[in-house]
């Protein structure tokens, strides 16, 4: 475990957070996700990649509770008392209180950065397989120029379940954190991937989840306490 300063790197993390994800939207889902780049992935006899008609009998997947509208996550983690707090408070409550941060952002980025003590588990990972749809999809993401999209992680749960006990307090935390703060301008809050973990958490029995408003963006920026990983 090295040290780092958390004041140097907030930059540099804004800076690849940015370049991961050049619309902070994305964070909504995963960065660079087949629907992200326009891809819509339902079930066509032909896709079409700018102009360019590709064949194929591909059959997408039935659609996971990952994918359920935001609508209907949020209105689920409202129900089940799923709190929102911040980088410092987070911090106390993992100090003082025993609570688990789980870190779901890749492992690359866990490696580079992260809060002392977080377990980390993907809730997104790099495209693995080489199914007819996953070439469907491999080829949506080249075409924009993409060449590491994303899927779900379907061992997501089970890796958390080996790791976390079902009664733990746990904070969810990725990059950018999401919110279901109502505002002007998005009147049932933001998306994020720690939201969309906090949902696949309390659908499958755990019942003491928080989430990292602001997400690590805004742990870094405080120049709270990190380590990375050699």
């Amino acid at each position: 475990m090295a040290a780092l300063s958390s004041s140097s790197l907030y930059h540099k993390f804004h800076s690849s957070t940015r370049a991961y994800c050049s619309n902070s939207n994305y964070e909504s889902s995963s960065c660079f996700t087949a629907k992200a780049v326009g891809y819509s992935g339902r079930r066509n006899d032909s896709s079409i990649f700018g102009g360019l008609r590709i064949q194929n009998g591909a059959t997408k997947p039935a659609k996971s509770p990952a994918e359920e509208e935001w609508k209907i996550k949020r209105q689920l983690l409202l129900e089940k008392r799923v709190r929102s707090v911040e980088a410092k408070e987070a911090l106390r409550l993992q100090k003082e209180n025993n609570f688990v941060i789980l870190d779901v952002r890749p492992e690359a980025e866990f490696k580079e950065a992260h809060p002392p003590g977080a377990i980390n588990v993907q809730i997104y990972r790099l495209i693995k397989e080489w199914t007819a749809w996953d070439i469907i999809r491999r080829a949506a993401f080249a075409f924009f120029g993409i060449f590491s999209g994303t899927e779900e992680n379907p061992e997501f749960i089970q890796s958390v379940e080996s790791k976390i006990d079902k009664s733990a307090k746990i904070i969810v935390a990725c990059s950018a954190g999401g919110t279901m703060r109502p505002s002007q301008n998005r009147p049932e809050g933001q998306q994020s991937r720690s939201l969309i973990a906090a949902y696949l958490l309390v659908l499958n029995g755990y019942t003491n989840v928080y989430h990292l408003e602001g997400g690590l963006h805004n742990w870094f920026k405080e120049d709270l306490p990190s380590e990375s990983e050699e």
